[in-house]
């Protein structure tokens, strides 16, 4: 029940779900599983052992599910999940993770992969996550749910960027973000909040006040930066101020981008 282009190159053992359109010169490897309804247009290149959630579109020139830009990968037997509903443009990658990194690069649903953008081994992304045009996330990244990365960045490995965070365009973020935070400059700095996507999303403004006062501590409370979260973490009850706190005081393989 799915319409596969007679040019397009199905490999045995892939399994296609219903509903699927794969357009001409499109090739799925083996081990390759797409969901109901996924659409492949034209020239889309999908292996490994990768699967694909319902209702995702991929265009043109697309590459998801190649072996890691690592050194150290051995053909080892890693994965590629993504989720439901995406929008994977023209020439976007998308690698398998490695054995040292958890082998799976793991990508949520309803997200927008714009023209160019890269998504490296072993990165968690989120949901509802836009990634503009020719942007690159490196190894072992995590990107939560609602961020947003403006065209030409560049996140560096291991790094965290917390939920409903944006980062500006032809920034280099080398250091975990903050949830709700504003990134912007060649080397990124933590400006301040992302206000217009909490408004966006329907925050109070109540919740909005308290992350202002919040960003406020970090930024001119006494003592380091964690001990200023774990002040907050005492003085206030805003969800999204405890949410922040809890991202800041988590595991990390990275320094944090403090406020300017």
């Amino acid at each position: 029940m799915s319409d596969i282009h007679p040019s397009a190159v199905i490999e045995p053992g892939a399994v296609i779900g219903e509903g699927c359109k794969i357009g001409p010169f499109c090739h799925v490897g083996p081990q390759v599983q797409l969901a109901g309804g996924v659409e492949l247009r034209s020239h889309v290149v999908v292996q490994g052992r990768t699967t694909i959630g319902a209702e995702t579109i991929v265009f043109s020139f697309a590459v998801l599910g190649e072996i890691p830009q690592d050194l150290k990968f051995a053909g080892e037997d890693t994965a590629l999940e993504i989720g439901a509903r995406n929008r994977i443009r023209e020439h976007v990658t998308m690698n398998l993770g490695t054995a040292g990194g958890g082998g799976v690069t793991r990508v949520g649903d309803d997200n927008l992969f714009m023209a160019g953008c890269h998504i490296a081994h072993d990165a968690v992304i989120g949901n509802r996550v836009i990634v503009v045009n020719s942007s690159a996330v490196a190894g072992h990244c995590v990107i939560e749910d609602d961020v947003i990365i403006g065209g030409l960045c560049g996140i560096h490995q291991w790094v965290r960027v917390g939920k409903g965070a944006i980062i500006g365009a032809v920034t280099m973020v080398t250091n975990d973000v903050v949830p709700h935070g504003l990134v912007q400059g060649p080397r990124g700095q933590l400006d301040g909040l992302n206000l217009v996507g909490l408004k966006r999303r329907g925050v109070g403004r109540a919740d909005i006040t308290a992350l202002r006062a919040a960003f406020q501590q970090l930024r001119d409370g006494e003592g380091t930066f964690h001990d200023r979260a774990a002040r907050l973490a005492e003085d206030s009850d805003s969800d999204y101020v405890q949410e922040m706190v809890a991202f800041i005081l988590g595991a990390s393989d990275r320094h944090f981008l403090t406020p300017g």
